[in-house]
């Protein structure tokens, strides 16, 4: 079998969608459903059930992923051996983090690792989406909820916590609200309808006070967290922000500090195969002393 077909087909099965894996491998999905269909006459089995609401695994894809997926495991452990041949982590590691946590938390820490492991070549993606580690989209990823794969390592780093934060200038002009009812007069600043989805309970600012973007009420809605900081910062209205964003901004005000927000735990991730790695290791280090210096 053709292993561009079978790493084709692996993508696919994780991805449950012709679209979502064509996504992951820069390829169009005519062409992922082309070699999917190639594949299966060249074995003369199917290996998905098609239907409206995505792809299944026949019995036979079944078995089938389960030998594609040890041998990426196996490849994976492979080439982690053949880079920790060498005295010193080395070769490129790609980290993946929501926007929120990797502009304002990590990139403010991430100088101490780059100076530390020169010849080794940091990337960095940060986009609010879960890469797909298994297809090895990224090496790591910090991630504001546990993963539920097996194969997966997991590391809590902290915990996020959330409260209300206004300018000075927006206060003076509208006042400062003295409980949670008073804020059904403010404008608030929230998350569009385009929000990370992995942050459960995102809009609770908004949700709780009973105010829609066409309610009664002034709602500012922005998709992300960057903008909601500025428009914060520009006295426009109220946020909820997480403390990893308010505590370097001095300028803000938090208003009702018995409120509080959702919370969220902070996990570091990686596959097992890359559990011996030392490029991993590396970080994975550094990260928690990062996380552990941030908490006190």
């Amino acid at each position: 079998m053709d292993w561009d077909k079978l790493r084709i087909f692996h993508a696919v099965a994780s991805a449950g969608s012709f679209t979502h894996a064509g996504q992951m491998l820069a390829l169009s999905q005519s062409a992922v459903s082309r070699q999917i269909s190639a594949l299966e006459e060249e074995i003369n089995t199917p290996l998905f059930q098609r239907h409206a609401r995505g792809l299944t695994l026949t019995d036979e894809g079944e078995l089938l992923y389960g030998a594609v997926s040890d041998v990426l495991t196996r490849l994976g452990q492979a080439e982690e051996a053949l880079k920790n041949a060498q005295a010193a982590p080395r070769g490129s590691l790609k980290i993946t983090s929501s926007h929120g946590l990797g502009t304002y938390w990590l990139l403010p820490r991430i100088n101490e690792f780059v100076r530390d492991f020169p010849e080794l070549q940091v990337h960095l993606v940060f986009e609010d989406r879960e890469l797909d580690l298994a297809q090895r989209e990224a090496d790591l990823a910090i991630r504001m909820r546990a993963p539920v794969q097996a194969d997966l390592i997991q590391r809590k780093l902290f915990t996020v916590h959330y409260h209300l934060y206004a300018t000075a200038d927006y206060l003076s002009r509208h006042g400062a609200p003295q409980s949670f009812e008073d804020l059904a007069r403010h404008t608030l600043i929230a998350y569009g309808e385009t929000a990370a989805p992995e942050i459960r309970d995102v809009n609770w600012l908004i949700d709780t006070t009973r105010r829609g973007a066409n309610g009664g009420g002034r709602a500012l809605r922005i998709n992300n967290i960057t903008g909601i900081m500025h428009a914060t910062e520009a006295g426009i209205g109220i946020a909820a922000l997480p403390d990893y964003i308010a505590a370097g901004r001095p300028h803000l005000t938090r208003i009702l500090p018995d409120i509080e927000g959702p919370t969220f735990d902070v996990h570091l991730v990686y596959c097992d195969a890359l559990r011996q790695s030392k490029r991993v290791a590396a970080f994975r280090d550094f990260l928690v002393r990062a996380a552990k210096d941030w908490r006190h």
